[in-house]
C-alpha cells in the first residue's frame, strides 16, 4: 500500500500540471481513500477544485489539510484563495496574515496580503458610507448632454439618443476591430437600459406562438467574438428572431464591455423580443475579482462601473415560456414550496443575499442523486431529481433550463429530461476545450433543439487579464 500513495499523488500532480483537473481530483480522491491523513493530498486536490471553480470543495479540502497539519503553509494559501473566490475577504486576510508571519520574505505572499487588506478596508469604507435610503444614483451626477463627442471620433453614434439597427451593426463592427464606443454613447445606453429594466418584474412571462421560436443562450463570459459567431450562425436578433441570454455576460473573458454593451443595445432595440436574465457574475463581488470591474476602469472609468452595477441589479431573475418552461441562471431552491408567485415578489434591486430564493436562482446546481447537498461552490445548494420533480408539479411546469456550468458538449440533459443546462462560451477561458450550444424552443411543442458550435479566433488578449491579481493561482 505504501507504494500506492506516492503513485496516485504523483499522477495527480502530473494531471494538474497538464491542466486535466478532473482526473487530478479523481486520483487525489483515490489516494485519500488509502491515506486520509495526508495534508498534501488534501491541499493539492483543493488546487484542482479551485481550477474547476468548485470553491466550496476547495475550501473544505484546504481546511482538512490544516486540521491535519496546522503548520502546512500551502494549506493557508489554498484556504485564502478559496475564500477570496467566494468573496469572503476577511477570512482570506486572516490566512494571508499567517503566511506572511511565517514567511516574511515571500514577495508573492506579501503582495496578496496587501491586496486583500486593501479590499477589506474598501469594503469597510463602503459599508460605513452606504445608506440605501440616501444612496444617490450615478445617473444623478452625470451630465451626459454636455459630454462632447470629439471631431476625431469616427465610430457609431446614437441617432437622437436612440439605438437603431444601423447603429447596432456599426457597433458590432467597431468592437470587432477592438475600438471603443464613445463614453457619451455608452452612458446614454446604460441610463436607457436601467430605466427599461427597472420597469420589469423579477419573473418575466412570455408567450411564443405555435409558428414561432426563441433562441436561448447560456453563459457568454466576455467572449465577444464567440457572441458574434452566435449571431452569424443563428441570425441577428429581430422581431421574428427573439433571443434569451441567460446571465453571466461578463467576467473572465477580456471583451466583457463589448459583450454587455452589444446585449444592452439589442435589449433597447427589441425590448419585448430580446431578454436578459441576471447571472451570479452580474454582481459586485464577482466583478471585483474576475475582471469586469478592472476592464471597465481600464476602458472607461470607475464611475461607469458603478452605473453598470446599478443596471445589473435591475436585471430580471427568471423567465417563464408559455407557462411551461422556467429559465434561470443557476437552478432550484434550498427549500421546497417555492412558487412562481414567490419569484414575482423578489425584491431584486440589490446585491444577492447569501441564502434564499434569489441566491438560489443565481447559484445552485443540479446533482444526480435525490435530495439536496452542500454546494460544491460554497454558495446555495445542489438539488436532485426529486426536488426538480416536486417543484415542476407544484408549479404546473414541464422542465427548467439553466446555465452556470461549463459542459463538454455545450449542453446537458439531466433529471430525466426535466433539467437542461446550456452553456454558450466555447473553449471557456481559452483552455477548457468545450463545445458551446444554444437552444431553439418552438411554440408548437416546446421541445428543445440543441445547436452546437466551437470557438472562433479572437485577438491576442488573454482571459482574466483584468482580473484581481489574487486569482492568479500558482502551485503555491
Amino acid at each position: 500500500i505504501a507504494l500506492v500513495f506516492p503513485a496516485d499523488s504523483f499522477i495527480g500532480t502530473v494531471f494538474i500540471s497538464e491542466k486535466d483537473y478532473e482526473n487530478a481530483i479523481r486520483y487525489y480522491t483515490e489516494a485519500l481513500e488509502l491515506n486520509p491523513s495526508n495534508a498534501i493530498y488534501f491541499s493539492n486536490r483543493s488546487l484542482a477544485y479551485l481550477r474547476t471553480e468548485c470553491y466550496g470543495y476547495a475550501l473544505a479540502d484546504a481546511t482538512h489539510a490544516l486540521e491535519i497539519d496546522k503548520n502546512y503553509i500551502k494549506g493557508y494559501y489554498r484556504r485564502a484563495t478559496s475564500n477570496m473566490a467566494l468573496g469572503k475577504f476577511k477570512a482570506a486576510l486572516k490566512d494571508y496574515e499567517t503566511v506572511v508571519r511565517v514567511r516574511p520574505n515571500d514577495k508573492d505572499a506579501k503582495m496578496k496580503y496587501q491586496e486583500c487588506n486593501k479590499i477589506v478596508k474598501q469594503k469597510a469604507f463602503e459599508r460605513a458610507i452606504a445608506s440605501d435610503e440616501l444612496k444617490r444614483s450615478v445617473v444623478d451626477s452625470l451630465d451626459i448632454e454636455n459630454m462632447t463627442i470629439e471631431d476625431e471620433y469616427t465610430g457609431p453614434k446614437l441617432e437622437e439618443g436612440k439605438v437603431t439597427l444601423k447603429f447596432m451593426k456599426e457597433l458590432m463592427d467597431w468592437f470587432k476591430d477592438e475600438k471603443k464606443l464613445h463614453r457619451k454613447c455608452a452612458y446614454q445606453m446604460l441610463v436607457e437600459v436601467k430605466e427599461l429594466l427597472s420597469k420589469l418584474p423579477s419573473l418575466i412571462e412570455i408567450m411564443v406562438k405555435e409558428t414561432d421560436k426563441i433562441t436561448i443562450c447560456g453563459d457568454t463570459h466576455g467572449q465577444y467574438y464567440d457572441l458574434l459567431n452566435i449571431f452569424e450562425l443563428n441570425g441577428l436578433p429581430s422581431l421574428t428572431n427573439p433571443y434569451l441570454f441567460n446571465g453571466d455576460f461578463v467576467d473572465r473573458g477580456s471583451f466583457s464591455v463589448e459583450v454587455i454593451l452589444t446585449l444592452f443595445g439589442f435589449k433597447l432595440l427589441y425590448p419585448d423580443h430580446f431578454h436578459l436574465l441576471r447571472g451570479n457574475h452580474e454582481t459586485d463581488n464577482m466583478n471585483q475579482m474576475y475582471g469586469f470591474e478592472g476592464e471597465v476602469k481600464a476602458k472607461y472609468t470607475a464611475q461607469m462601473f458603478q452605473l453598470f452595477s446599478e443596471v445589473f441589479q435591475w436585471l430580471p431573475l427568471t423567465l417563464c415560456i408559455n407557462s411551461k418552461v422556467l429559465v434561470m441562471h443557476g437552478g432550484l431552491f434550498s427549500e421546497d414550496g417555492v412558487t412562481l408567485d414567490d419569484l414575482k415578489k423578489i425584491d431584486r434591486n440589490r446585491q444577492p443575499p447569501d441564502s434564499g430564493p434569489m441566491c438560489d436562482l443565481l447559484w445552485s446546481d443540479p446533482q444526480p442523486q435525490n435530495g439536496r447537498s452542500i454546494s460544491k461552490r460554497g454558495v446555495s445548494c445542489q438539488f436532485g431529481p426529486d426536488v426538480t420533480q416536486r417543484f415542476l408539479e407544484q408549479n404546473k411546469l414541464q422542465y427548467i433550463i439553466r446555465s452556470h456550468e461549463v459542459k463538454a458538449e455545450g449542453y446537458e440533459i439531466t433529471h430525466s429530461g426535466k433539467c437542461i443546462t446550456v452553456f454558450s462560451a466555447p473553449n471557456y477561458c481559452d483552455q477548457m476545450g468545450n463545445k458551446a450550444a444554444y437552444i431553439h424552443l418552438r411554440g408548437s411543442d416546446l421541445k428543445p433543439e440543441f445547436h452546437q458550435f466551437t470557438a472562433v479566433p479572437h485577438p491576442n488578449v488573454k482571459p482574466m487579464v483584468y482580473a484581481n491579481s489574487l486569482l492568479q493561482l500558482g502551485m503555491m
